[in-house]
């Protein structure tokens, strides 16, 4: 090993610098504007193209490709722990889910909850002279009544003949008058029906014409239920019969909801079930539920919840946030963000913190009109499941419920907005549900009066590190190339510049280093 005894750490230190230097001033002198130009806009290109990658991989996937990479192959390496198993479990779950959905993604319910257009509807555009209702979701209705309230034989009995027609008309007082004329004839339980949805001005008169509908209705179910095989035509007119007098019983169990009679609707409703379990498709349950509620009958309510919360129905906002309430109701009372920062969460806590992520996910839209950083407006009569319209539904009924039970909202308020950090991408990806439907927004205006309400969108996640990085990298590069080939000179000179505060500030550190004193 070569000794230099006479030679100082620090002499030496300032002689390799300056070997250095006159190396890497020799070498720089030797490079012309055109090299810096080529470098320059290599560099630029080929990080455009990496960001043009990590945008498409983002929009497809809804990650970054380096970050995933990073987090899936060089974490492992390094020695991490890799937490994307679970994740991948749990969507692996939702893909699951979304095969058993038998329905499609943006398909239009009929609003369990459903105001009544003359006594409800007619009355506030009296007052504001606004319509609460869109042409398309009143085309729907006039949809759903053809096919629940008509069948192929009415044309043997002329007051159906003269319904069928009234269900098919735009305007309102024709129907009305149709209505009448048919009740001419004889006692006819959609004629009534009609009265009571769109004439009635009071709940009161709409609960008379129901009852009047009653009995007509009852009869016409059992005449077509003794004949009901003996062929095809007669089955179809059961079925219309059955239709009718489950919803004419529903909207008199609503009645009396609203008129203050909780109990009596909670038995009605009730014995409707019991009384016709097939009949899902009205979705009775979710207006026993906002009436157990009423009654805070909570006990009742996670019954009715361990029926219908269940993995191969279609879930809805009223069973994913009722649920969250009752796991709240455990332990809102005593909860504070404070204390829970500095003693974790207890088990109760965790398992209402975990029910209100999974109701939040399946409708995001739902807490902002709950925690009422958002005005309600009256709910339409369809509404699309993890849609605005849902969550305007759902909110415009349960909100007393929330505002009941002490400390809910507060625990909603703390831990709603976490959500959005554990989803994997909500556009693309399930983490409990199936994917997010991406046409929601867009049904969502046709159902909603966007003239005066802002319909809720569903929050994007902000754009990954890597995409704003190479983009900044990309146009700095493009900057210094675009420099480069109008100033060369200039350029060349800053170059160096670079360079020798680089060596200097190197030898600098170097010199601090040997000489600590």
């Amino acid at each position: 090993m070569l000794c230099l005894p006479f030679f100082d750490t620090s002499l030496l230190t300032v002689f390799v610098f300056f070997c250095v230097s006159s190396i890497v001033s020799m070498f720089l002198n030797t490079l012309t504007p055109k090299f810096y130009v080529a470098l320059t806009g290599t560099s630029s290109l080929i990080s455009g193209l990496i960001l043009i990658f990590e945008w498409w991989y983002f929009r497809k996937y809804g990650t970054s490709f380096i970050e995933q990479v990073s987090v899936s192959h060089l974490r492992p390496l390094l020695g991490g722990v890799d937490n994307s198993s679970p994740t991948n479990s749990n969507t692996s779950n939702g893909d699951a889910d979304s095969n058993r959905q038998s329905v499609s993604e943006c398909k239009v319910w009929r609003n369990p909850l459903n105001l009544f257009r003359g006594a409800e509807y007619n009355r506030y555009t009296w007052v504001t002279g606004r319509e609460p209702l869109t042409y398309y979701d009143m085309n729907l209705s006039a949809q759903d009544h053809q096919t629940f309230f008509t069948c192929d034989s009415d044309h043997l009995r002329p007051a159906d003949a003269i319904m069928q027609k009234a269900w098919r008309e735009r305007n309102p007082q024709a129907r009305i008058s149709a209505a009448h004329e048919a009740l001419e004839l004889e006692d006819c339980a959609t004629a009534y029906i009609l009265l009571a949805e769109e004439e009635a001005t009071t709940i009161v008169e709409a609960e008379k014409l129901f009852k009047q509908a009653v009995k007509a209705g009852e009869g016409c179910y059992r005449r077509s239920q003794q004949l009901q095989h003996h062929g095809a035509q007669y089955e179809a007119q059961h079925r219309r019969d059955t239709n009718v007098l489950v919803y004419i019983k529903r909207r008199l169990a609503m009645c009396s909801r609203k008129l203050g009679r909780t109990r009596e609707a909670v038995k009605m409703m009730r014995d409707l079930m019991k009384e016709f379990p097939l009949l899902s498709m009205f979705n009775i349950h979710e207006n026993l539920l906002e009436s157990l509620l009423e009654l805070q009958n909570y006990a009742d309510v996670q019954a009715v919840l361990a029926k219908y919360d269940d993995i191969s129905l279609p879930k809805s906002a009223t069973i994913c946030y009722t649920a969250a309430l009752l796991k709240a109701r455990a332990v809102s009372d005593k909860f504070s963000p404070e204390a829970a920062s500095r003693r974790g969460l207890s088990t109760a806590e965790m398992n209402a913190v975990e029910a209100i992520h999974r109701a939040v996910e399946f409708n995001p839209h739902v807490p902002k009109y709950l925690l009422e950083m958002k005005s309600l407006i009256l709910p339409p009569e369809h509404i699309l499941k993890r849609g605005d319209s849902e969550a305007i539904a759902y909110a415009f009924f349960h909100l007393q419920h929330w505002k009941r039970v002490e400390g809910a909202l507060n625990l909603l308020h703390c831990t709603w907005e976490g959500t959005f950090r554990m989803i994997p991408y909500p556009l693309e990806k399930g983490h409990l549900f199936y994917p997010y439907p991406i046409c929601t927004e867009t049904a969502d205006r046709e159902l909603l009066p966007t003239v005066f309400h802002e319909v809720s969108v569903y929050p994007k996640k902000e754009l990954p590190f890597f995409i704003l990085f190479t983009a900044g990298l990309c146009s700095f590069t493009a900057m210094l190339a675009l420099l480069t080939h109008q100033f060369p000179e200039l350029m060349g000179v800053f170059a160096k510049a670079v360079s020798f505060l680089h060596c200097s500030h190197t030898l600098a550190s170097s010199l601090c280093k040997s000489n600590p004193q």
